[in-house]
């Protein structure tokens, strides 16, 4: 019971210094809006303390099949965290905003090739808003999706050398899947495997879309509001990491068919296992 109780506190903290990270680290001329932030958090923190604390599983999936949640949690807090840096340099610069502005400058630079995702992010921009902008919005837009990247390629480790999920424990799918059915819809391995293919293909088309359809709709969306700097913190963050995570999310589903799948073909070549069932 401590422990739980322990870890969920834990959670929560985290996640509502993940929300309020930005206006701590910006500086104050630069941060809109203290109270929504800080009831945003608190809001957060009591979210995800009541899902952790609790026996039963709601709605956050693989809560007990690390470290999915926690590569995707710490690698979208490294991500706030640095474009939060980045975005405090113009105004208040130090030295490590100045390292964070150069890495971030470069890798930018070097994904802004055709038809690339990031290139896309600058070409949304109107063509009346300074240069300075775009620059900011290209190097965020890097900066950003080599950790998602980063994050998935670490993932996709954790299946193939880890084992995921099998070296924490017999994966439990009512438990790490609460909002999926195996009684509905017809054979589990094949809902499973096309939910994970449809969300691979999402998480990839996304960071492609995004632009192209900021872009089409200039009229409802101006990309100049990114001038903001908690505004370009979290557009930039959640333009990468969102299909990010669903690509993440796609490798889990495609792994847990396979493991059920291979599990079936080890049950109908046994007659042990055939006569118990």
């Amino acid at each position: 019971m401590f422990a739980r109780i322990t870890g969920a506190a834990i959670r929560g903290v985290l996640v509502a210094l993940l929300i309020a990270m930005p206006s701590l680290l910006l500086p104050v001329s630069a941060t809109e809006s203290p109270e929504i932030v800080v009831f945003m958090a608190l809001l957060g923190a009591v979210l995800t303390f009541a899902e952790y604390f609790s026996n039963y599983p709601s709605f956050v999936e693989f809560r007990q099949a690390p470290p999915l949640n926690r590569m995707r949690f710490f690698s979208f807090f490294a991500a706030v965290g640095l474009l939060s840096l980045l975005a405090r340099h113009p105004l208040d610069p130090t030295s490590l905003t100045a390292l964070v502005h150069e890495v971030a400058l470069r890798l930018g630079a070097m994904m802004d090739f055709a038809y690339s995702p990031v290139q896309l992010t600058t070409l949304m921009m109107p063509a009346e808003v300074p240069d300075a902008l775009v620059l900011a919005v290209r190097s965020a837009a890097g900066l950003s999706y080599l950790l998602a990247a980063l994050a998935i390629i670490a993932f996709a480790l954790a299946i193939r050398i880890g084992n995921w999920p099998l070296g924490n424990g017999a994966f439990n799918v009512w438990v790490n899947l609460p909002l999926f059915d195996p009684t509905t819809g017809g054979d589990v391995v094949l809902r499973l495997q096309r939910d994970g293919r449809i969300n691979m293909v999402i998480g990839v088309l996304l960071p492609f879309a995004i632009p192209a359809l900021v872009k089409l709709g200039s009229g409802l969306v101006d990309p100049a509001v990114l001038a903001a700097p908690q505004t370009l913190v979290w557009t930039i963050g959640l333009w990468a990491f969102v299909p990010a995570s669903m690509i993440m999310r796609g490798l889990a589903l495609l792994r847990v068919a396979e493991l059920i799948a291979q599990r079936r073909r080890a049950a109908y070549a046994d007659p042990d296992i055939l006569q118990t069932a």
